[in-house]
């Protein structure tokens, strides 16, 4: 007992006079001045103004004034020049479509969850002054612990996984093609705007450009934020921006596509009530996709890997805690680091550029195209099918989930009351998400 007292006396004895040197140290490099030193410092240095010299430089100070006298050659925190244009009404006109955006989160609840942070983050940004999106400040800090490195994404798609149902789709496992004919619109709109930026001068992209933007053709915002970092973060903002809107959008543009492109008798078509899927069934098909990855696309395994450890989770019935937190808790905290993150390159001199333009139509050709194929290939598909398929779920295809599935659904009933369609669509929506992050590996797998 004796020695134990000692020996915890010479260790308490050894850290005091450690940290007693390391102060010493400390105080004899670092000159703390005197109060007196202090004053005299600060009167040799401040001037004396009167209350108009006060008011001035005070204005001097506000956001008004940097808005209203840009200056010239002003460097950001990220010392990037800005044009004044940018300081000034570029900063207005951000505001007004920051504004917009609200709008359409709050009035017309297009997508919420997500479009409500990246507004505000984008709001935060464009303070002038502030510097909020620099390196070392709080946009600038959200940035780079998630969207530089793509993290945060993985975790959206983790939370995805767990409340994913691959029931459907295992039922009906014919419904995949589906999901993969809507990448058309991914890979279709990759090739269109290579080629209208090497041929004409409407756009002037670079493939890597390309490949970011033609991903929102799958309408998977976390996957398009994924590419974008990886492949063109400078177009971050712009391609976020257009994904999340136009998945808001599904309810305005799919209907009109599915109406043109099949009959009144195809709208009508019932589905049989599909098979019970076991247990082990829905245990076992993350594991499988898993290995598949590993074989064949290994550049798409994080994102594969994050969903289907989420659904694998759920499956298990053995962690239900963590999976409840995948659902919950963590999909919410990250969704709104994610929004102020992405929110944070909705800068002026970033986003109100020409070619922000042409990723916002691009990105619509490519969502109509993804809608149009997953419609057309139901139809072929109906012609070989012993049972009856209807074509409007192949506009599910698309990896908006669950909302595709539910606009399918919702045309099918104004077709035919008391037809629902919206397990039968499920099917070749989950697939559309496994799709679109395997035609997100192929992407990344080009540049490597």
């Amino acid at each position: 007992m004796k020695l134990k007292h000692f020996l915890l006396s010479v260790l308490f004895s050894f850290a005091f006079f450690t940290n007693v040197a390391t102060a010493n140290e400390h105080a004899g490099a670092t000159e703390f001045k005197t109060q007196a030193e202090l004053i005299a410092e600060e009167k040799a240095t401040y001037k004396e103004k009167s209350i108009t010299g006060l008011i001035v430089s005070f204005f001097h100070t506000t956001g008004l004034d940097a808005i209203i006298n840009p200056v010239e050659g002003l460097k950001n925190g990220n010392g990037v020049e800005v044009s004044t244009f940018a300081q000034s009404w570029g900063r207005v006109i951000m505001f007004l479509i920051i504004f917009v955006l609200f709008y359409l989160a709050i009035g017309k609840g297009f997508e919420p969850l997500l479009l409500l942070p990246i507004a505000f983050g984008g709001l935060l940004a464009n303070i002038p002054i502030a510097e909020m999106a620099a390196p070392g400040h709080m946009l600038g800090i959200i940035y780079d612990m998630g969207i530089r490195n793509e993290f945060f994404p993985l975790l959206i798609f983790m939370g995805v996984g767990a409340m994913t149902d691959f029931g459907p789709l295992l039922a009906n496992p014919k419904t995949a093609l589906l999901g993969g004919a809507a990448q058309f619109g991914i890979f279709g709109s990759l090739v269109g705007a290579a080629a209208l930026s090497q041929y004409t001068n409407m756009v002037d992209f670079t493939l890597r450009q390309c490949s970011a933007i033609s991903i929102i053709g799958g309408a998977d915002g976390p996957t398009s934020i994924f590419i974008a970092s990886a492949l063109a973060p400078e177009m971050l903002g712009a391609i976020a921006v257009a994904a999340y809107s136009y998945m808001a959008l599904v309810p305005v543009i799919q209907p009109p596509i599915m109406r043109a492109l099949t009959t009144k008798e195809e709208r009508q078509i019932v589905m049989k009530t599909t098979r019970k899927v076991n247990r082990l069934e829905k245990l076992i098909f993350p594991v499988v996709v898993i290995m598949m990855i590993a074989l064949v696309l290994p550049d798409a395994a994080p994102l594969m890997g994050s969903f289907a450890f989420g659904n694998f989770a759920k499956e298990s019935g053995v962690v239900d805690r963590l999976s409840n937190e995948m659902q919950n808790s963590l999909i919410n905290i990250v969704t709104i680091f994610l929004g102020f993150g992405v929110g944070m390159t909705l800068q002026a001199d970033k986003f109100l550029v020409a070619e922000t333009l042409g990723i916002m139509v691009i990105g619509l050709l490519a969502f109509a195209a993804g809608t149009a194929a997953g419609v057309l290939m139901a139809k072929l598909m109906n012609k070989f099918s012993k049972e009856p398929i209807n074509p409007l779920i192949g506009a599910a295809g698309v990896s908006a989930v669950p909302m595709a599935a539910r606009v399918a659904s919702k045309v099918g009933s104004e077709e035919k009351p008391g037809n629902i369609l919206l397990m039968h669509a499920m099917g070749p929506n989950v697939a559309g998400v496994i799709g679109s992050a395997v035609a997100a590996g192929v992407l990344l797998s080009i540049f490597k």
